[in-house]
This record gives C-alpha cells, structure tokens and sequence, in this order.
C-alpha cells in the first residue's frame, strides 16, 4: 500500500485543497476530466477507439458487456468474477489479480458488477475517505467497526498503527458480533441502516454497551424515521451518511449532517425527473483502471433547497430517495400509467405510528405486500386510508394490499420500497 500516497491526499483534502467558488470548482474539474479523457484514449482499448463528442452514456449492463476492452490493467472478465466469487465462498478476500484489487457488488438493481481498484487508487480513496469522515476534534487512535456483506482490500487499506479497523461479516452471527463489539468498543461504528437498527435495539435491551462518537451509515438507504432513533439510541445529534457504491466515493455528510457530492473527485451530470429529483451522470477523474465516463446511475437524488450553512461549494443533497427501479407504476384513473416515487410510499407508513420496521413491495400494478410485525386490524385499516389518499390524490386506482410479517434478513440489503413486477 502507498502510505504516502494515502498521507499526502488526506493533508490535501483536509486542509490544502479549498474553493472559494462553484466557479472555481467547475474550472479545476474541467481540466481534470479533459485530463482524464485524454488518459482513457490512450490506455482504454474501449475508449481508444470511441469518436463520438460527447462520449455516449455508459452503464452497468453495457459496463460489463464490454468490461474486457473498458478497463485499462488488461483484466479478464470472466477470471476477476472467479477471484471475485471465490472470496464470497470463502470469505477471504485478501486475492487480488495481478496487483489489482477485484470486488463484486451486491446486484440489488438486478445486475452484479465487478469494481477494480489499484494500489494507487485505494490510497486515494482512503486519503480521501478519512479526511472527509474523521471527526475535527480527534484525528488518532480511532476503533473502526465495519459491517459489510463483503471485505475488499480496499476498505483494509484504512488499517494502520494510528487506526483499528476490525470487520464484521454480515454473514457471520449476531450474537457473536455484539460479543465482539462489547469487547472491541469502537469509537467509529460504519454499517447499513439494517445493522445499525438492530445494533440500537441490543443497546435498548441491554445486550450491547458501546459509545461510538461517530456513527456512519453506508450501502442502504437511511431513511428519516430510522436516523431519529439511531440519534435517540446512541445519544448523537448527527448520523453520518457515505454514499458509496461499486461506481465509486460518491458523496457524504459535513459536520451539519448535510448530503455532499463529492465534486473535487468526482463530477455529476444531471438527468432530471423534476424540478428536484434526478438521476446522476458520474465522470470519475480520480480512477483510472476502471473509466467511469458519463456513467448513468439509477439512483433518485433530490437536490436540496438551500446551500449549506457549512460553506461548502459542493451541491447539497436533501436525500437519495431510492432506485430508478423503485418507482411504483399504477393504473391511472385518467391516464393508463401513474408513477409514484419512493417517497410517497414512505409517507403512508410514517403516518402510522404503530408501523417501525416494515417494507412494501408492488408485485402488481394493482397489488402491494406491505410486512410489518405485530399488525393489529386496526393498523391494517390505518394503512389501507394511507394508501386509498395517496390513490385518490395522485388518481390512480387502490391497489389491493396484502399483508405479511417482516424479518430482515441479516445477509441481504434492506430495502424498504422494493418493486417487483415481471
């Protein structure tokens, strides 16, 4: 690993590198992609042979289509799937293919992808990472605990003689992790929402007794309800978020817990769906082994309203709202199709209070599965008036609901809102 490397982008981006201006940042991201673009002509066979101004959209599906010729280290897809597949088998992810760390993602939007990374890269990223992620007041001696469903050297490259980081398999027992974790004490704690919830929960029932200063949030989406009771559990006014995923380090909280785009590594397009809502276009000009040029990601952010009080010339994001692929499609009263965002699903069970853990799923245009547990008949009809307002406002017709209890599954992502429509 490049301590130096790693050193050097930290002090960068903690303290050296600053804008005064969206101007500014728009001037320096513009030479580093041109820098970028000219790199990829030369070493990407894919792109080498690519004429078209502006370069066309790129994502997942034509990503791993033509993964082979992408990729600037000469890796094989079909070998970086077995290193990457033999890890999950044995979950040993140490393996690398020639010097080149080989990592898969989770495949929630129905198609797995693998990710590279370099030496050179994953110093960058960890430089990065911790000088935006580490809290001002107290840089050493940090206990890192980190949930995934997968290691990747990437993530180890943060272990050092100044920081502990330990990794705790998702796949592994609870019970045993919440042994660990009484034992470790971590001062930082990272897991999906999932984790973090059942966490608190032990907090709650006396099964866990650990005080992180720090608790950050990675791999699902944080929803306002669970933030307010992870804040509540672990006594902390703020929940920090990363966005990360296998496309790179997109973005993540300030010390206000305000959504920032990550815009000195990393610049966005916008594709929108409203005036608020829209989907991004990534161009990373940090990464090398991997392009990623005017990737089009599914993700549904919403911009938010107001600049942040910390003074960042970053954009500001109200939330990720959920995935292209979340959007529930009714029949219309007046039209044949009615889109509905994510959100508004949310909405009809935020306003049922005896509702805390659940997760709705479309099967049909006409038919949802709502599990929660402990659903009294009176809830149930709480919930049925939720759905038929939401029907009646955005004039599609009542779907009709069935219900199931809810357990999450500690292995898997949670999602909340989840279509499934064949």
């Amino acid at each position: 690993m490049k301590k130096g490397l790693l050193l050097s982008t930290f002090v960068k981006v903690r303290w050296l590198q600053k804008w005064s201006s969206r101007q500014q940042l728009e001037a320096y991201q513009e030479k580093a992609v041109s820098k970028q673009l000219s790199y990829m002509k030369k070493h990407s066979p894919y792109y080498s042979q690519c004429k078209e101004e502006p370069l066309p959209l790129m994502d997942k599906e034509k990503m791993m289509r033509h993964f082979d010729e992408l990729n600037t280290v000469g890796v094989k897809k079909e070998q970086a799937f077995e290193i990457a597949l033999q890890g999950e088998r044995t979950r040993d992810f140490q393996e690398d293919y020639q010097g080149i760390s080989v990592g898969l993602s989770s495949g929630t939007s129905g198609n797995r992808g693998i990710f590279l990374t370099s030496e050179t890269e994953q110093a960058i990223w960890a430089g990065t990472i911790l000088a935006r992620m580490l809290p001002k007041e107290k840089l050493l001696n940090h206990r890192l605990a980190f949930f995934l469903r997968a290691d990747n050297q990437l993530y180890q490259t943060i272990q050092s003689k100044a920081i502990q980081l330990a990794y705790f398999d998702m796949y592994q027992s609870f019970e045993e992790h919440l042994a660990r974790l009484n034992h470790y004490q971590p001062t930082i704690l990272i897991a999906p929402p999932s984790v973090l919830l059942r966490l608190a929960q032990a907090i709650k029932e006396k099964h866990l007794a650990i005080y992180p200063t720090r608790i950050i949030s990675v791999a699902e989406i944080l929803e306002t309800r669970d933030e307010e009771y992870l804040k509540e559990c672990f006594s902390l006014s703020v929940i920090h978020q990363i966005y990360q995923c296998t496309e790179g380090f997109l973005g993540c909280t300030c010390e206000h817990g305000t959504l920032h785009l990550n815009e000195d590594i990393v610049k966005f397009e916008k594709e929108y769906i409203d005036e608020k809502r829209f989907y991004p276009i990534i161009t990373d000009f940090k990464r090398t082994s991997q392009p990623m040029l005017r990737y089009r990601l599914n993700d549904i952010l919403v911009a938010a309203d107001q600049p942040c009080a910390c003074g960042s010339v970053f954009e500001s994001i109200e939330k990720i709202e959920g995935r292209e692929d979340d959007i529930f499609i009714f029949n219309g009263l007046k039209q044949k199709e009615v889109a509905v965002y994510p959100d508004f699903i949310r909405r009809c069970l935020l306003f049922v209070s005896e509702v805390r853990d659940y997760q709705v799923i479309q099967t049909a245009s006409n038919q949802l599965i709502i599990k929660a547990q402990g659903l009294s008949e009176t809830t149930q009809q709480k919930i049925i008036q939720e759905f038929a307002k939401l029907a009646a406002d955005q004039e599609f017709e009542q779907p009709m609901i069935r219900f199931q209890p809810y357990e999450q599954e500690q292995e898997k992502k949670m999602k909340r809102i989840q279509r499934i429509v064949e």
